[in-house]
């Protein structure tokens, strides 16, 4: 039958965040990034080439169609397009605060690059965090561009939306870290196992107003100390080295 027009049509709806919203679903591409949603979302559609439907009798989903290279080329939104494509439905998230107090986790305070949003969630991944919060204005984590950044990680780590002043207010005993150009050295400082790690946007920073929930201001120094460097770090880049440096911590 392949892949009609309508399906397509569907499919490159959902670059759109009012029509990820209207059908609580989102693109993922590539069998890789495929298949390791599968185990952790329920498939919608799946449209792939004859030959990769044959090879993964796990491939599972409500409708599942054979396509053409050309058929997926127009609904992909890469510009080599994958041998798959799959619509999920994403899943219910809600924040457990009981469980956050009891881990390290992420706080994403107006991150606006998906790119960059995707790939914090794979660094997440890589270091053993379980939950990243997000203010209402960071990029959207279903946008096709966050989901292929995170290759596959998203199956793993839970990504909510909140308002972080409310968020915060309602959380007492708990470590909260912020990443600041006027912080204490991060490779000096005492961390501790559990807490909210806050990173900024990339061009503001943190927000004024949740400044001053931050209880331990952290700064990664340049080297060498009092030479010129570029003027700030990418805000993917500065979440790995903070994970890294809590997580060694540990060892």
């Amino acid at each position: 039958m392949g892949l009609s027009n309508n399906k397509i049509k569907y499919i490159q709806s959902l670059k759109e965040k009012k029509f990820r919203n209207e059908h609580n679903t989102f693109v993922a591409e590539g069998n890789k990034l495929v298949l390791d949603l599968l185990g952790s979302c329920k498939c919608q559609l799946i449209a792939a080439l004859p030959e990769v439907i044959y090879a993964n009798p796990e491939l599972k989903a409500e409708e599942i169609i054979e396509a053409s290279t050309n058929e997926l080329k127009k609904a992909s939104f890469l510009k080599t397009p994958p041998s798959i494509i799959a619509v999920f439905y994403r899943p219910d998230s809600e924040i457990d605060k009981k469980n956050l107090k009891n881990k390290l986790s992420l706080v994403l305070d107006g991150v606006q690059d998906p790119g960059n949003v995707g790939t914090i969630i794979r660094i997440a991944d890589w270091f053993g965090i379980e939950n990243i919060i997000c203010s209402e204005d960071c990029a959207d984590v279903y946008n096709p561009k966050t989901v292929q950044a995170t290759m596959g990680s998203i199956a793993r780590v839970s990504v909510t939306y909140t308002d972080l002043t409310k968020f915060l207010n309602s959380l007492s005993d708990i470590p909260v870290y912020g990443t600041l150009l006027n912080g204490n050295n991060i490779y000096d400082e005492e961390l501790s196992e559990n807490g909210l790690i806050i990173m900024g946007s990339e061009g503001k920073g943190i927000s004024d107003k949740v400044l001053s929930y931050i209880s331990h201001n952290l700064y990664i120094p340049e080297y060498p100390a009092g030479v010129m460097t570029s003027e700030s770090l990418n805000v993917a880049v500065a979440t790995a080295i903070v994970c890294s440096e809590f997580r060694r911590r540990k060892l």
